[in-house]
């Protein structure tokens, strides 16, 4: 995994940090690039494997066809409402798809983890269930940038 962060390595997460914050959250902001430059943002649900972070989207949506188009993504995962309890991790890289589109649960095994553990989290089931509209997108990142205020103390 690459991480690449310059300053606030006091406040940045440790790998563990990272990947239990990570597997806790529920939650993304997900940036992608319109054909036309302009920037798109918007919130999914995800599952981290320790390694990648798996988006489940619906295919006619804006963020599916921004992704088609050019693959570059950012994500943020945050949380903390006051200023000493902000958490957060910021990835990038590249969309990379995987799978049918949509999924509706062919054979795949590079999909039976991440599957599982977003059925878990999500929906409390320990198969996933598929609707046809949604498939995955896969963000193996090339930069991490992390932060936790709570190790600044005395705010």
């Amino acid at each position: 995994m690459a991480v690449t962060q310059r300053r606030g390595r006091r406040i940045m997460m440790t790998p563990a940090e990272l990947d239990a914050f990570l597997a806790e959250q529920r939650t993304c902001r997900v940036a992608t690039v319109s054909a036309d430059g302009r920037p798109h943002v918007s919130a999914l649900w995800f599952a981290w494997d320790g390694t990648s972070l798996w988006l489940y989207s619906i295919t006619r949506s804006r963020r599916w066809t921004d992704l088609r188009g050019d693959p570059r993504i950012a994500v943020v995962v945050d949380s903390g409402e006051e200023y000493g309890d902000l958490r957060g991790v910021e990835l990038s890289g590249t969309a990379v798809f995987v799978g049918e589109s949509p999924r509706t649960g062919e054979p795949c095994p590079e999909l039976e983890a991440p599957e599982r553990l977003f059925a878990r989290k999500n929906f409390g089931l320990d198969t996933m269930p598929h609707d046809g509209r949604h498939a995955w997108a896969r963000l193996t990142p090339d930069a991490i940038a992390s932060w936790d205020f709570r190790k600044i103390g005395g705010l």
